[in-house]
């Protein structure tokens, strides 16, 4: 197994502050562009001297590209440019709702024309190589959608914890009462049952990672740059989420490129066992699952995101 270079959690800390931090403010460059409706979209790259590839990030909700800095400086020790974009109404990227912390988007298709912009000019502009797609989560569901809408954008795709189902607390039969019900009774932008704004969670009560220091990490960066926080979602954002993960189900029988899916075994966000079932109906797909690991396999305790990294890594260069 060929052995990369990789961040260790037991010296992160320092690390971070000696070396990724300095790598961030040096190295990345930020830039903005107009997405759909005349939305400003923000969004970061590092381009490699001697790049033997180029790697573009589709981050999960409530996510920035601050929060990936780790991840960024990784591909970027092992050879690969890389590219990342905050979504709409999320991150440094512009807000579509009057209370800010609200998780919002018209339809996800919107994700999708972002994306094919971003692409177009951003990446081609600056990259020679055709870019390899890693997605987390919400990302992984975007990312689907964006490859199934534009077959020839991405050589690879790469997908860790994708959101082709979501765990609900109660049975799918009622889930979709909830939305119906919430439809009904609320404005379409207001909060989702239970749902609030942003709040600082402690470590010992997440269920994404089992690594206190790049969970700390995390929490840190949204605390420094609070104008990236954001809550929980809306009812439309649900209803239009179940509305793309559906059609990602029904089109991924035809999914045109190599797709790598890497499933946390222990995952309390995503459903894994639709997760499944569409990579099951996936053209050319390979399925690795991390026994035990929480959500976030890219900020999880090493144990877990080593060998996730490897596989994709290995994905990626064959």
């Amino acid at each position: 197994m060929t052995q990369y270079l990789l961040t260790s959690e037991y010296d992160l800390a320092s690390k971070y502050a000696s070396t990724i931090q300095p790598f961030w403010l040096n190295n990345v460059k930020h830039g903005r562009f107009t997405g759909k409706s005349d939305l400003d979209i923000v969004y970061a790259q590092v381009l490699h001297p001697e790049a033997i590839g180029c790697v573009v990030i589709s981050s999960g909700r409530i996510e920035s590209l601050l929060k990936y800095k780790e991840i960024v400086y990784d591909f970027y020790q092992n050879g690969y440019s890389v590219f990342i974009h905050d979504h709409r109404g999320q991150g440094l990227s512009e807000r579509m709702l009057d209370n800010p912390q609200i998780g919002y988007v018209t339809c996800f298709s919107d994700y999708v024309s972002d994306f094919k912009t971003f692409i177009d000019k951003v990446v081609s502009d600056s990259s020679q190589h055709k870019p390899k797609l890693l997605c987390h989560s919400m990302g992984g569901a975007i990312g689907a959608l964006t490859v199934l809408r534009y077959p020839q954008l991405f050589e690879k795709v790469a997908f860790s914890a994708p959101m082709f189902g979501i765990r609900p607390p109660f049975p799918n039969w009622f889930a979709k009462l909830l939305v119906t019900l919430h439809a009904v009774l609320n404005n379409k932008n207001a909060y989702f049952f239970g749902q609030k704004n942003y709040e600082n969670q402690s470590f010992t009560e997440n269920e994404l990672t089992h690594s206190e220091i790049r969970y700390q990490i995390f929490r840190q960066e949204y605390q420094v740059a609070p104008q990236v926080q954001l809550g929980g979602v809306s009812g439309h954002w649900l209803k239009v989420a179940v509305q793309a993960m559906h059609e990602i189900e029904q089109n991924v029988h035809r999914f045109p490129i190599p797709a790598l899916i890497i499933q946390a075994g222990a995952d309390q966000i995503v459903d894994n066992k639709r997760q499944s079932r569409v990579v099951a109906k996936m053209a050319n797909a390979e399925l690795k699952v991390i026994d035990g690991s929480k959500h976030e396999l890219l900020e999880e305790q090493d144990k877990y995101r080593v060998p996730c990294l490897t596989t994709i890594f290995d994905f990626f260069s064959n």
